[in-house]
Parts: C-alpha cells; sequence; structure tokens
C-alpha cells in the first residue's frame, strides 16, 4: 500500500470539478447536462471505468479541455472518478447543482480553479482517492476590512446585489 500525491496539470485560470461517480454512462449525462445546463459552455470530461476494459471514457466540446481531463483523469487513475474541465469564463457555481443531482454522482471532491492535488491510496488491486489538496492553507483571520472588501468585490462581478 502506497499514498501518492498527483497534482491536476492545468492552466492557472482554467476551473475544475473532481469528484466520484459509479457507471459509465456518467460520460454522456454529464456532457448533456452541461450542454442543457449553460449554452454555449466550454468543457472536458473524463471517467475511470473500474471494470471491463477499464478505460477513460471522454467527452467534450474543447480538444484542448478534452486533452487536460483525459491526461489527469489518466495519470490520476482512480477508478470511478472523474474529472471536468471548463472553458475560460465558465464556472462551477454555475452547474454544480445540476452536477449533483446526476444520479450516477457519488461524491464531488473539489470545485476550484487553485492548485491542487489528489491523495491517493494505491493498492494491489487499484487506486481510491482519499481526498484533495485545494490551494493554501488560510494565512490569518478576516477582519472588518477583508469583510467590507469580500462584500464589494462580490457584487462587483454580480453575484450578490
Amino acid at each position: 500500500m502506497e499514498i501518492i500525491l498527483e497534482p491536476v496539470n492545468k492552466p492557472e485560470d482554467i476551473n475544475f470539478v473532481f469528484g466520484q461517480s459509479h457507471f459509465i454512462k456518467t460520460i454522456e449525462d454529464i456532457h448533456e447536462m452541461l450542454v442543457t445546463t449553460v449554452p454555449g459552455i466550454k468543457f472536458g470530461v473524463a471517467f475511470c471505468e473500474a471494470s471491463g476494459p477499464s478505460l477513460v471514457r471522454w467527452s467534450g466540446n474543447d480538444e484542448d479541455l478534452i486533452e487536460l481531463a483525459t491526461e489527469n483523469a489518466f495519470r490520476i487513475g482512480a477508478g470511478h472518478s472523474f474529472i471536468l474541465f471548463l472553458g475560460e469564463g465558465f464556472f462551477p457555481i454555475n452547474i454544480l447543482t445540476n452536477l449533483k443531482s446526476i444520479p450516477e454522482i457519488v461524491n464531488i471532491f473539489c470545485a476550484t480553479a487553485n492548485p491542487t492535488e489528489v491523495v491517493l491510496l494505491e493498492t494491489g488491486e487499484g487506486r481510491a482517492v482519499l481526498g484533495v489538496v485545494d490551494g493554501s492553507s488560510p494565512k490569518g483571520i478576516e477582519t472588518e476590512e477583508d469583510i467590507a472588501a469580500r462584500k464589494r468585490f462580490l457584487r462587483k462581478i454580480g453575484y450578490k446585489f
């Protein structure tokens, strides 16, 4: 048994979702949900099949994002895990509720643009996801000035009024 840290390789500003599912139909259902939830969305998604031919199954509508998804999924290599990369200007907040409502989705480990490492346990049988390291640890506790800055930022980008 061995614990492995596998980084998610991606451009700095690209958002992604990493999770676990349980059925080969996952790829098609994620694709359909994305294009019906956010018209014009660009994405690439890959799913690590855990039985039978045990292939990395994939879909998407952007070649670069599909390549990112398949390369990362294959390297992470944990059965029934999936990784979804969103194109520039598309964000997890707009798709997470619908993603979590797909019957095959078991768990979402993270939805982020931060540098991320996947914590894996490797056995003779395969790999399991223990968790993720998403970004950095806190550097302090929010002050009143920080609260005001947070509120201004959320209103500036249109997420609060």
